[in-house]
């Protein structure tokens, strides 16, 4: 497979083919986060239109991220057996097709449907991007090509809500709500129609077949906990919520035995135990986990916004912009910083998104029922966007510059999945603490202590997750290797 990733660069080395063929890629890598967050300024809309129910409007939302949260192992893994271009050529059309249909969806069961579906195709196409950067790069080259990665996920996950808010305010072609789904439509014709002829067809140097009992059992697994922490605190909590929880740890247990077993029957496991067990993998996953809970900022903040100071969609919008802006330069000052500071940047960037936290939630104390002054607000979600911007691709990179090349696309949907289960607990957990501070009747005082306390929440899983990054980064590999000279 090296040998294989060496011919690659050679072909592409002597032009830009290698950068357009990444920018192609990189579609794969905005989508599924401009999706997911693009819908919540739509529900209105889609339930005034389609008369959907407080429920359907929960699983438009995590009937998306179960799925996609669940199959993106799965995603990786096939790219690893099957080609990289091709999972996401298949992942990619999918995505399109499953658009439409949520676009047309005439009744609330066919969007679910349609979500659902566009889950799955994204788990397929968008661990390819990140897998490929080690055959697409010679080492020098790849702290930029992650750098934009990175800035590319988190701007796609901050102007989705501006960018919703602006398509639906417009009323573009009186479509509504629908026009969020069907403007993926020209952007998948694009990738195809361009993309075809410039993605190399990279692959795992093990022909085996996959292991279809460890994709059920992960799915599993990962099914009982991202189900019940989406759906369970809108619905109080119930017993079958609290028993998936509970069973958990008891199907993890099952599925990394059936692995092992697997794996001794001379079996090419869905999870290698072998590249799980490597040098701070472990402490970086772990990192992954703690970091991405700040998915959580964009909803309480947002209510906050909107329920507490009364902004309309396109304003609430708007004032997450400077955390796009932030979220996109840190990652292209990534490898100056790196030079800089070495393996410490993903904990300084972390470091900076506390910063971040502190002041926002003090100048949201400061005046809890009114917009705070707008340079300081710049500045405090500005410094959130860019602390991230540092952060994200650098530990990212913590986790597949740990694996063999032929690995790659595995520990790439590994590390995707965490990067999602993340983001389902940081909603679940500190959006749960910003309802229970703000109350059952809510002003716009009670709010403004709610989103403190999810702020500080915010940032001392930071705090752990910059510490994970260190114990990782004195691991064997650095968190982030200084580039070779050119």
């Amino acid at each position: 497979m090296r040998a294989a990733a060496t011919e690659i660069m050679k072909e592409t080395s002597s032009d830009s083919r290698r950068w357009l063929a990444f920018a192609v890629l990189l579609v794969g890598a905005f989508l599924p986060p401009l999706d997911f967050f693009i819908v919540n300024v739509a529900l209105p809309s889609i339930q005034g239109d389609l008369g959907t129910s407080a429920a359907e409007l929960q699983l438009v939302i995590s009937g998306y991220a179960a799925a996609y949260a669940v199959f993106l192992i799965t995603g990786g893994r096939l790219g690893d057996l099957f080609g990289r271009r091709r999972m996401f050529l298949l992942g990619i059309s999918g995505f399109g097709l499953t658009s439409l249909l949520c676009g047309l969806a005439s009744s609330p069961s066919m969007l679910i449907v349609g979500r659902i579906l566009q889950g799955l195709s994204a788990a397929a196409m968008a661990p390819q991007g990140l897998a490929s950067v080690h055959a697409l790069f010679p080492v020098r080259e790849r702290s930029r090509a992650l750098g934009l990665y990175g800035a590319t996920v988190g701007l796609a996950a901050v102007i989705a809500q501006a960018l919703g808010g602006a398509l639906i305010s417009a009323d573009v072609f009186h479509l509504q709500w629908r026009i969020i789904f069907l403007i993926n439509l020209p952007v998948v014709a694009a990738v195809l129609i361009g993309g075809l002829p410039l993605l190399p067809n990279v692959r795992g140097d093990s022909p085996a077949p996959i292991d279809w009992g460890g994709v059920l059992l992960c799915a599993l697994t990962l099914s009982l906990l991202i189900v019940p922490l989406v759906e369970g605190r809108e619905r109080g909590w119930p017993w079958w919520a609290c028993a998936m929880l509970i069973a958990t740890p008891v199907a993890a247990l099952g599925f990394w035995r059936y692995e092992k077993a697997f794996s001794r029957r001379g079996g090419v496991p869905l999870v290698s135990i072998d590249l799980v067990r490597m040098p701070g993998l472990m402490s970086g996953l772990a990192g992954v986990l703690f970091f991405y809970v700040v998915s959580a900022f964009f909803l309480v903040f947002s209510v906050y916004l909107q329920s507490a100071l009364g902004l309309d969609p396109l304003a609430t919008g708007l004032v997450f912009l400077p955390f796009g802006v932030g979220f996109f330069i840190g990652p292209l000052t990534t490898p100056l910083a790196v030079r800089l500071f070495g393996s410490w940047v993903p904990a300084i960037g972390m470091l900076l998104e506390v910063a971040g936290c502190l002041y926002l939630a003090a100048l949201v104390a400061g005046a809890p029922a009114r917009m705070p002054a707008q340079f300081p607000l710049i500045v405090a979600v500005g410094l959130l966007g860019f602390g991230q911007g540092w952060a994200l691709p650098t530990l990212v990179r913590s986790v597949i510059d740990r694996a063999p090349v032929s690995g790659s696309g595995m520990i790439a949907g590994i590390t995707n999945s965490a990067l999602q289960i993340s983001a389902a607990l940081g909603v679940a957990v500190i959006g749960g603490v910003f309802f229970s501070v703000a109350g059952t009747s809510p002003s716009a005082s009670s709010m403004a202590k709610g989103l403190i306390a999810a702020m500080l929440c915010i940032g001392a899983s930071l705090t752990v997750a910059a510490i994970l990054s260190v114990v990782a980064s004195r691991s064997g590999i650095s968190v982030a290797p200084r580039p070779a000279p050119n």
